[in-house]
């Protein structure tokens, strides 16, 4: 295996990449490399460390549980001893803030910075400035078109196929109309899902494909269902990539007859899949990926070698599968989101864990 070790005088921190990563490398079973991924190592240093959890948007329930994730990630007993100081703010829908915002923590001296890109493609000139620095950037979810970092994700790909390929299965195939419900426009994780769904449309004969933006959110998924409804009429399968119970619930109210669909994993929407007997999977991102990146960050931290991409399993689970008290769990709130954790890597929350922390900036 050759390495290649990148460094300057004026880095304060090396950091070395080596082609390809393998099962070997530290923690697999928890940073599974993706498909002809590099590993990064930097420079070990010194805890305790500071380090902060920069989000952008922060209007659904997705976003308040990462925040919520992180934050129980930062108050376990055998993460404290490890931090000195845990910080963290969402910025909104604004490339330029979040950048700003990552640049004021760089400036601060802060050991290893977290986020959720609002772009995929503006931060080169940040993740130069942040090697000059010393600083370990770990985004995950909204990852960058970038190899230079180590990024923690699920397939965002593989995503959209399961989903879209699920409701084909149910329909044995055939379709003639189907309703796209995708997520927050300009971020690469709304485009890889989007690719994945139409990787197993395009090859429907004759399909005709209805798209709308739901921003992940339920309000606005409701509300651009209803009016895609209105217009377009009644769909053989729906798949939405977030926000889903306001789909189910748009439906329901125009008195959309039941038919597949490949939704979310909040507790609601499993909840209406049991109650309405509503065919196809529940497959998401689980929002405790936060608390994967802070894991990543402490280990390269420590000098660990890592995958520069991690592709986390997808939770998921077939509707004809669902179990109260299992996988959903009525006594929650409907936007509980199912996927608390990947057991892989550390004891997944427990639902009091997270309920304990608040959304706000700290």
């Amino acid at each position: 295996m050759k390495k290649i070790l990148l460094a300057s005088t004026v880095l304060l921190a090396s950091f070395a990449v080596t082609a390809p990563a393998s099962a070997e490398t530290h923690r697999a079973e928890c940073f599974a490399p993706a498909p002809e991924t590099s590993t990064i190592s930097y420079d070990a240093k010194e805890g305790p460390y500071k380090i902060a959890f920069v989000n952008g948007f922060a209007g659904n329930d997705w976003r308040i549980q990462a925040i919520q994730s992180a934050k129980a990630w930062a108050n376990r007993a055998d993460n404290k001893d490890k931090i000195e100081e845990f910080t963290v703010v969402s910025v909104g829908n604004d490339s330029a803030a979040q950048i700003a915002a990552i640049d004021n923590f760089i400036a601060a001296g802060y050991d290893a910075i977290t986020f959720i890109a609002v772009n995929p493609t503006a931060f080169e000139p940040v993740i130069r400035r942040a090697q000059r620095a010393g600083t370990i950037l770990v985004p995950f979810d909204n990852v960058l078109d970038t190899d230079k970092i180590v990024q923690v994700n699920e397939s965002q790909l593989a995503l959209g196929t399961l989903k879209a390929q699920s409701v084909m299965d149910e329909l044995g195939g055939k379709a003639s109309k189907i309703l796209m419900v995708n997520g927050l426009p300009g971020n690469s994780t709304d485009r890889d899902r989007r690719l994945g769904m139409m990787s197993v449309f395009e090859k429907v004969d004759g399909l005709e494909i209805v798209e709308v933006v739901g921003n992940w959110d339920t309000g606005t998924s409701q509300k651009v269902v209803a009016d895609a409804l209105a217009t377009h009429g009644t769909f053989d399968a729906v798949v939405s990539q977030h926000g889903s119970a306001g789909t189910i619930n748009a439906m329901q109210a125009a008195g959309h007859p039941i038919v597949p669909m490949g939704v979310d994993g909040e507790n609601g929407v499993r909840m209406l899949m049991s109650e309405l007997s509503i065919p196809g999977i529940s497959a998401s991102q689980a929002p405790a990926m936060s608390a994967i990146a802070l894991e990543a960050a402490v280990e390269l931290l420590q000098g660990q070698e890592l995958p520069q991409t991690i592709f986390l399993p997808i939770p998921q689970v077939k509707s004809a599968d669902l179990k109260s008290g299992e996988n959903y769990f009525p006594d929650l709130p409907k936007s509980f989101n199912t996927g608390t954790g990947y057991a892989e890597c550390f004891a997944p929350f427990t639902p009091d864990e997270l309920l304990a922390q608040t959304p706000d900036n700290n």
